[in-house]
């Protein structure tokens, strides 16, 4: 196979090969090749979907939005492994031929476009939002010390790209399992000092669909495009409801 180098010419080309679907006319999936030329050193895939779209085939369907790996809305498979295309360099690829697939275990509405919704449900099941339980201080803040808040650091930047949900075997085969992203979701909450509704995120995840039908297999940790650790937080999750039941069992 060909490999792209730090001294490939302007001329130079690469093929980007991409899963192509729409459903309401193909019986089934087909991958479709587009040589396009490697301009810049910096070229990135979302850049070259975008020359494909507007000077090669106006058919073809992607998600993207910020171009700046902050909204997550263009994670898709490429070259074996779940990325944001904007922030994805060709050159990075180190090859001339880039196969690009939708996310997994979600549905295809069209090409590289995935049907997100059971990935939102389990998002807005999570409750993504502070309850603190108790009235707010008269002057209508919550502090918060500096070494509370650090210890969600590691939890408050997931842009819910879904690279964990597809990545992840179990929701491949369980379509209840909440999978990663919800129990990065719950830590967040549960490790938030302000909030007063840890036995109720707990118990949100303390079922047949929740942390303990983890595999501990780690994709989720290595795809994540933002270096959080969803692993570590079902290991965090877990530690938590087993401490919860050996304190109610005390009183």
């Amino acid at each position: 196979m060909p490999y792209l180098s730090d001294t490939m010419q302007k001329e130079e080309a690469v093929f980007f090969r991409i899963f192509r679907l729409h459903p309401e006319r193909d019986t089934k999936p087909y991958f479709q090749e587009y040589e396009i030329p490697f301009t810049r050193k910096d070229l990135t895939v979302l850049e070259g979907l975008y020359y494909i779209q507007q000077r090669l085939d106006d058919s073809l369907a992607f998600r993207s939005s910020c171009r700046a790996a902050i909204c997550g809305s263009c994670a898709m498979h490429i070259n074996g492994k779940y990325r944001l295309a904007c922030n994805t360099p060709i050159l990075k690829l180190k090859t001339k031929t880039i196969t690009i697939r939708p996310l997994s275990h979600l549905p295809v509405v069209k090409d590289l476009v995935v049907d997100m919704k059971s990935f939102w449900e389990k998002y807005e099941q999570m409750k993504p939002y502070l309850m603190p339980g108790k009235p707010s201080p008269a002057k209508g803040e919550q502090l918060q010390r500096q070494e509370e808040r650090g210890k969600m650091d590691v939890l408050v930047d997931c842009i819910l790209c879904a690279c964990c949900h597809s990545s992840c075997p179990v929701t491949a085969s369980h379509e209840k399992y909440l999978g990663p992203m919800a129990f990065l979701t719950a830590d967040r909450f549960v490790s938030d000092t302000r909030d007063g509704a840890r036995e109720e995120r707990l118990a949100m995840v303390n079922d047949e669909h929740g942390v303990w039908r983890c595999h501990t297999v780690f994709n989720c940790q290595e795809v994540c495009p933002k270096d959080l650790d969803p692993s570590g937080s079902i290991a965090h999750l877990k530690r938590e409801i087993i401490k919860n039941k050996i304190q109610q069992k005390c009183l």
